[in-house]
């Protein structure tokens, strides 16, 4: 833990205002007698998922475009995945148009602790909390677990570095999410130079004997992590200055207009709706009802058109919530194309369909997820849910698509989408023999190679044709065939009948 003692002698009534005229280790003096003409000001609060990773994304963008020079982002965040959260440090390092900040009221805690670290500079109230970003995970049972000693020397080195760029102590940001360390304050004899550095880093200076030990600073603790408010972090050097409000940090950065704020915008939000599980299972529900519809009455229709749609939105909505990427696009559209093989050229449910099937299902469960294959308890549950959406929606396509193979004539609007049986000679035709499923089966084999018959139902390339007055599933050989047209057979395998368009000798 952080030891209070340390610190009794060195914080000052005056701590306040020495911090907002001291320099901090992660900028200059310049920056502070820099005077700022553009300021703008993200509020990024809640959890941090892939979804707020992408608005911070864009929202500096947005700063970029309105000629910035001074990003504020001020953080109030219990923390949340630990990748995505040093993808916004990362995000926050990369500003290269102007001086950023990590505004902290309230707290920064766990992976929003990791985040700050990404600032040019991190200013806190001086009751604000900072720190406690121990690595942990939700086992079978549901119980926070920390990680394995492999994966918490992985994020150790990642966050060292992390702090290492940015001016901060090594030492104190590997604190944060190990706590087996054992931190010192100390004072290099000679220059008069403050460091917090363990054992192994006094040693890997070759000179250890020049630095002085003033005490521990944070020592091993079997359940806390470093965690420091706002006094405490200027005082180990975390933060660059302590400030009241927006107003006063406004003020000691020379911040010449008023704060322009970037709220969340439409898209933002319209991301967020899409990305909600109702929202999603809709989406794939009336997506492969139009899908039927189409492959009722194939070409580009109110179904094809209506499918694209539902799908675009959602793989636009997982795009910019960053779970999904081309490799889930492309696994959906080959799902789509072999279930096409399936329902128009091959009849009958065989591998290109299940495995149509499967392909959509694995691609739209992963879009919604941003790992290939669960690892931990909690993204098997994630995953779960994912999986159960679309289940759900399965459930409800299929009981929407018994309906409408029921009604769909009757529907208004929908009632064009389907082809109405032709007339025979001699009267209409019979649409309880042509739906039925005499004359499959056994009956194929009173079928010779060569016989000619009507097309009752367009080739698409199957449809149903009559032979002798009894009706036939048919697959066509090249082009789609209209209704009324004579083919002739070409082949038959099995159950399966190839014909051929039969131009009659004149």
């Amino acid at each position: 833990m952080f030891s209070k003692t340390d610190l009794s002698g060195r914080l000052l009534p005056f701590a306040v205002l020495a911090g907002l005229l001291a320099c901090g280790p992660a900028f200059s003096a310049d920056d502070l007698a820099r005077v700022h003409k553009q300021g703008v000001l993200i509020r990024f609060e809640g959890p941090i998922f892939p979804f707020t990773e992408k608005i911070l994304q864009r929202q500096l963008q947005r700063a970029r475009k309105l000629g910035a020079d001074l990003v504020v982002v001020e953080i109030d965040s219990p923390g949340g995945e630990v990748d995505s959260s040093f993808r916004c440090a990362e995000l926050l390092e990369a500003v290269d148009f102007a001086t950023t900040i990590a505004w902290v009221p309230e707290m920064a805690l766990s992976g929003a602790a990791i985040m700050s670290l990404g600032a040019d500079m991190i200013v806190m109230h001086p009751n604000a909390r900072l720190g406690d970003a121990g690595p942990i995970y939700a086992d079978e049972f549901g119980q926070f677990q920390a990680v394995p000693e492999k994966i918490r020397s992985d994020l150790s080195t990642r966050i060292r570095n992390l702090a290492e760029r940015n001016g901060r102590s090594p030492a104190l940001a590997q604190a944060m999410i190990d706590n087996t360390l054992v931190v010192f304050r100390v004072q290099h004899r000679e220059t008069g130079e403050e460091r917090f550095m363990t054992d192994n880093e006094l040693e890997a200076t070759g000179k250890p004997e020049e630095w002085e030990k003033r005490g521990e600073v944070f020592k091993p603790n079997n359940e806390d992590y470093l965690e420091v408010t706002g006094e405490q972090a200027f005082d180990l050097q975390l933060a660059s200055m302590l400030a009241g409000d927006r107003d006063s940090l406004a003020r000691e950065m020379g911040l010449e207009t008023e704060w322009r704020f970037l709220q969340r915008n439409w898209i933002d939000m319209t991301v967020f709706v899409l990305n909600l599980p109702l929202v999603t299972g809709l989406l794939f529900m009336v997506g492969m009802v139009a899908l039927f519809i189409e492959f009722s009455a194939p070409g580009i229709s109110i179904g094809g058109l209506l499918a694209t749609l539902c799908f675009s939105l959602f793989f636009w909505g997982r795009f910019l919530g960053g779970t999904a990427g081309w490799l889930e696009v492309v696994l959906f559209l080959l799902g789509i194309f072999f279930v096409i093989v399936e329902v128009l050229l091959i009849p009958g449910f065989g591998v290109p369909g299940i495995s149509g099937v499967l392909l959509i299902i694995c691609s739209l469960v992963m879009a919604s997820q941003n790992y290939l294959m669960p690892t931990t308890a909690s993204e098997w549950r994630n995953t779960g849910a994912s999986l159960m959406v679309v289940i759900g929606s399965g459930v409800g396509f299929v009981c929407l698509s018994v309906f409408l193979t029921r009604f769909l004539g009757e529907i208004p609007l929908l009632s064009r989408l389907v082809l109405s049986p032709s007339e025979r000679e001699g009267g209409p035709l019979d649409v309880a023999r042509l739906t039925s499923t005499t004359g499959q089966g056994i009956n194929v084999e009173l079928l010779e190679v060569g016989q000619v018959g009507t097309v009752q139902t367009p080739l698409r390339p199957a449809g149903k044709v009559e032979f002798e007055e009894e009706f036939y599933d048919v697959v066509s050989e090249g082009d789609f065939v209209d209704a009324g047209d004579q083919v002739r057979i070409m082949e038959i395998q099995g159950n399966r009948v190839v014909v051929r368009t039969h131009q009659p000798k004149s």
